[in-house]
């Protein structure tokens, strides 16, 4: 069986099929308790993005794309985001991993461009 890389909103309940379950956001959700956030990890240096551009951005779908550029220049530059990938691809051996976020739109928000980031990485490892 292949496992994969997944993004979740934290608000949505824990799925036993999500396998590892890391918080990638820098702030802790509002209204979530530890017990129902069911985590295995919080990722809060490694991969979200800096303070200045996450406050920056502000959700703001006009500069999504703005965004996502910057952001990808923060990961890359990062070691310890690259030390990140070396741990997902071990857990994938094992279970799925999903990364859980807090923003309301599924679709502008920056674990989407983490996932894409990270799958993009873990195609270029040798196999």
């Amino acid at each position: 069986m292949a496992y994969e890389v997944r993004i979740k909103r934290i608000y949505e309940a824990p799925s036993p099929d999500d396998g590892y379950r890391v918080l990638v956001d820098r702030l802790w959700p509002r209204g979530v308790s530890k017990v129902r956030a069911a985590l295995d990890a919080w990722d809060k240096t490694q991969v979200p993005p800096s303070t200045q551009l996450r406050e920056w951005f502000g959700h703001d779908p006009a500069k999504f794309d703005a965004f996502r550029a910057q952001y990808l220049d923060e990961l890359d530059e990062r070691p310890e985001a690259h030390e990140f990938v070396r741990q997902v691809a071990d857990l994938l051996q094992h279970e799925n991993v999903t990364l859980l976020y807090a923003a309301k739109d599924p679709a502008c928000n920056h674990a989407v461009i983490l996932e894409s980031w990270i799958k993009e990485q873990l195609a270029k490892q040798p196999r």
